[in-house]
């Protein structure tokens, strides 16, 4: 029997034949995934025991751990090669010793090595992959975090948060914002024309857009191929951020175990807080399935869920990456609709999934916030991808191609909606965002207090967002031409100003009703004005919302949305919210607090082993 075959019966167990060997590396060597991971995914094995196997094999030195005595040298460290590391030597009582997880050929070589140098065994040893990245995480921690929240500063400095939002940059910002829905509310009542274009601009433009985008037609998406030959797929790379959260842990682990992907080629990244010791201590209870690892982020300012992001994003292995949240359930085939287009359009750097809310039903509240993301995620979005231009993207389920997420440097680490950041910056750089309908379901914040919290987040992220790339705007027009900028100006203006906007016309309108010191100008072309964009306004926004809710199958929903106006009422006192904290706390971060989904607790205690597939196919 030939050393391979030999070594892969031995990571297979005692009762496997050589026929089992041969067939299972075939296997793995078919789909391009290293043999020993293969064995470890296909057996539900921990990659510790796999190693103690292959070391029994290779009669080499083996821990579990890296021993806690073990001293590093100072040596420079590449980050953006840090998932690929195999190896490192440490001082160990005063010897020096390679502490290595090699791979299934590198094991091979080993083992002629140890045949031929009887001394190896003294200056090597072996010890899980797992172990070894928890001890590269430790050492490199301090780099990984200085480059989580410097790096796009490096790359891109006039895009970054915190170097453009000084303070006086800050408090400019907001009083102008202030000062320009001021001016739209006064227009009607002053009656100078030349508010007008200023007028037109914050009132109509908006609805305008929301209004072509109900017409714009999708064309058909890029399917999987039936019977794709799955050893072709590529390895794909899933960043979870979880702080405060272990509630969620066992709901999401059994989503992600829903998702239809080989899993082999899946490398599931848990990013978690070191100040949340509970969701840590949540997720170690499930690192059992080879597909999931776990990434402490040292406690450090900000504390935002970007930052995270940007501290994993070094370890991602995969040719391609995808946020979820923890309370996230994706399509069960979203990975794989998501490669076949991909691979179809290779000028796409990135997929909007598409966001449905999974609890409408419980609530006006909730029912409201169905409908503004199925008008968001099934109409606006799309549309505006056709079209070719900036797409604010939501903050899950965003698919990227790794190497230029990391060329484009990332997420802003201090921006608090760092995904419409980041779609800006894909538009900056003349990079392409498109959509998808494939689904992933979330819940909406039930209780108002939740929910205005997260909507502050929001307004000041998308503020800040605003300011940020306006700081240089002969910059921006440079990257984004004049249609692109009037755009971006128009969009997220416009969302910060439509709440404003109607609240105050709303108010003002009961005012004038209602007492007889508040007169219309003369002439009364004002007030037909105004009351025709009021509800032109409304129609359109409702109007998006129900073809949104029809595209989603959330037709059952949409009696709530008359409550819209009310809504908007809601989002004005966000926004005043976020207008103030934008000027006092820039980087505070809103976590939303998640509850698991009623619907899924059960599947969720169904799933607590990893459902092995036959490794002779």
């Amino acid at each position: 029997m030939s050393a391979e075959l030999s070594l892969m019966q031995a990571l297979l167990g005692p009762l496997s034949s050589s026929q089992d060997a041969r067939l299972a590396l075939e296997n793995a060597l078919l789909a391009d995934v290293e043999p020993l991971h293969w064995c470890a995914v296909h057996l539900g094995l921990t990659d510790a025991e796999i190693m103690r196997r292959g070391a029994l094999w290779a009669d080499l030195a083996f821990f579990d751990v890296v021993p806690r005595d073990a001293e590093a040298p100072p040596e420079p460290m590449r980050l953006e090669m840090l998932g690929q590391v195999r190896s490192c030597r440490l001082l160990l009582f005063g010897r020096t010793i390679l502490f290595a997880a090699p791979g299934f050929f590198d094991l091979l070589r080993l083992a002629r090595m140890r045949r031929d140098q009887p001394m190896l065994r003294a200056r090597l040893c072996l010890i899980p992959g797992t172990a070894l990245r928890e001890h590269l995480l430790d050492h490199a921690a301090p780099a990984l975090m200085d480059n989580a929240r410097q790096n796009l500063a490096r790359i891109w400095p006039r895009a970054a948060a915190h170097i453009e939002l000084t303070k006086p940059v800050r408090w400019t910002a907001a009083i102008m914002v202030l000062i320009l829905a001021l001016l739209a509310l006064l227009a009607p009542l002053s009656g100078q024309l030349w508010l007008v274009p200023l007028w037109a601009a914050m009132v109509i433009l908006p609805t305008l857009i929301r209004f072509a985008a109900l017409f714009s037609v999708a064309g058909p998406e890029i399917e999987p191929e039936p019977g794709q030959d799955r050893a072709d797929l590529p390895l794909y790379s899933i960043l979870v951020p979880l702080r405060d959260e272990a509630n969620m842990v066992d709901q999401i682990c059994a989503n992600l175990r829903r998702i239809d992907y080989p899993g082999e080629k899946l490398q599931i990244l848990f990013v978690v807080e070191s100040r949340s010791p509970r969701t840590i201590a949540a997720i170690r209870r499930h690192l059992w399935d080879m597909r999931f690892a776990l990434v402490v982020v040292p406690d450090a300012a900000p504390r935002t869920k970007p930052k995270a992001l940007d501290f994993a994003l070094p370890l991602c292995r995969g040719e391609f990456v995808v946020v979820y949240d923890a309370e996230d359930r994706p399509d069960p085939d979203q990975l794989l609709r998501m490669v076949a287009q991909f691979r179809g359009e290779p000028d796409i750097t990135c997929i909007q999934a598409r966001l449905v809310i999974g609890n409408g039903g419980e609530g006006s509240l909730p029912a409201l916030f169905a409908g503004e993301y199925a008008g968001l995620f099934a109409v606006l979005l799309p549309a505006l991808a056709r079209w070719g231009l900036l797409v604010p993207l939501g903050g899950t389920s965003n698919h990227f191609r790794v190497a230029q997420l990391r060329q484009l440097g990332g997420w802003d680490a201090f921006n608090v909606t760092e995904d419409a950041d980041l779609g800006v910056r894909l538009a900056r750089r003349g990079l392409r965002t498109a959509t998808s309908t494939s689904r992933t379901f979330e819940d909406a914040p039930v209780g108002l207090g939740t929910w205005m919290g997260q909507r502050t987040r929001w307004m000041k992220g998308w503020l800040q967002t605003l300011v940020v790339h306006n700081c240089h705007p002969l910059l921006l027009r440079h990257d984004l031409g004049w249609r692109g900028t009037l755009l971006f100006e128009i969009l997220i203006l416009g969302m910060l100003l439509a709440p404003l906007l109607h609240a105050g016309f709303i108010f003002t309108l009961v005012g004038l009703y209602f007492t007889e010191t508040l007169a219309w100008p003369s002439g009364g072309i004002w007030p037909l004005t105004c009351l025709g964009a009021l509800f032109f306004g409304h129609g359109v926004a409702i109007a998006t919302n129900l073809l949104g809710l029809r595209r989603t199958g959330q037709p059952y929903l949409s009696h709530w949305q008359a409550l819209l106006p009310a809504y908007w009422l809601l989002m004005a006192w966000a926004t005043l919210r976020a207008l103030h904290e934008f000027a006092v706390r820039p980087f505070h971060w809103f976590k939303t607090p998640h509850r698991t989904s009623p619907t899924q607790r059960s599947r969720a205690g169904r799933q607590t082993q990893f459902v092995r597939r036959p490794i002779l196919r």
